[in-house]
């Protein structure tokens, strides 16, 4: 049953897939066997077609939703690439992808551009806050069109939470500066198809950086130990303001919705990542009790 899952996980989010895209989610060889789960699952009336779109729990709103959604995410899609390319020339930037909403293609009012930065080693925390300091001056700190909430260095690329949620955040990222660096990330990331096993990164169109030259000198000037200090006191000061402000996390939650290692940096307060395992594993449960279909519960 592993299109049910896939779909049992989209419902999460209100949003109806297609066949193929349902299909891309599971590990079944040919398009028939996802055919003919999908086909028993809708005379069972465990799911419910409308148009090209398979849905769970009769949300017929969901299609119009998606549909919306998916407009708008077109649209977007031209600042996003704008955004990613300004992103790259910051210092010690070596890699920009989209991610969020706006990877699966879709995006509403509610919506943010989420970037995925994949920095210089040692480096990290003097390219986070030089990126912070630019929203928080030059744009009020709005985090409509510029939401930088996840940092890994090249050090450190392989994703330690290894789960559907961060399987499906991979497989769905979309690569837009850096294309060296991410064929590194995606070979360190392999662990991927162990979830979807048909997945192979696109990154043809993915651009090579190139670095202005006062970004070079920025980097040429702190090339030394004097910015492997600056980096660590960026780091300290991050992690007080964070520790006092989301004191009332537990410390387990903390480590993951807000790890901040020297090479690593997230800014998940809400751990959506938690919220959305439970979310689905409620849905399997529910799936259990109602039509009686076991399926395996994942992991946070």
């Amino acid at each position: 049953m592993e299109a049910l899952k896939t779909i049992l996980y989209f419902s999460i989010f209100r949003y109806p897939l297609k066949i193929e895209e349902i299909h891309s989610y599971t590990n079944y060889t040919n398009l028939s066997e996802t055919v003919d789960e999908l086909a028993h699952l809708i005379e069972e009336k465990i799911l419910l077609k409308v148009d090209e779109f398979y849905i769970y729990s009769r949300d017929l709103e969901s299609v119009t939703k998606r549909l919306k959604g998916n407009i708008e995410a077109s649209k977007i899609m031209i600042k996003a690439r704008k955004k990613a390319r300004f992103i790259s020339k910051f210092p010690y930037v070596e890699a920009v992808g989209i991610s969020g909403s706006l990877s699966k293609g879709y995006y509403d009012e509610k919506s943010d551009i989420d970037f995925f930065v994949i920095t210089k080693p040692n480096k990290l925390w003097i390219c986070r806050t030089l990126l912070m300091l630019y929203k928080k001056i030059f744009l009020l700190n709005s985090r409509k069109y510029f939401c930088i909430n996840y940092f890994i260095s090249t050090s450190n690329l392989e994703i330690e939470e290894k789960n559907r949620f961060t399987a499906t955040e991979l497989k769905t990222l979309i690569p837009m500066q850096g294309k060296v660096i991410f064929e590194e990330f995606y070979q360190k990331n392999l662990w991927v198809t162990d979830y979807f096993s048909k997945f192979e990164p696109d990154l043809s169109s993915v651009q090579t950086l190139k670095k202005p030259v006062f970004t070079k000198i920025i980097e040429f000037l702190l090339d030394n130990p004097i910015g492997g200090f600056i980096d660590s006191i960026f780091k300290k000061i991050t992690l007080s303001k964070w520790k006092s402000k989301f004191r009332f996390m537990k410390e387990e939650d903390f480590k993951i919705a807000l790890k901040s290692t020297k090479n690593i940096s997230k800014h998940h307060p809400s751990h959506f990542q938690r919220k959305v395992i439970l979310a689905l594993n409620g849905k399997i449960e529910e799936v259990r009790h109602n039509f009686n279909i076991i399926l395996q519960k994942e992991h946070a």
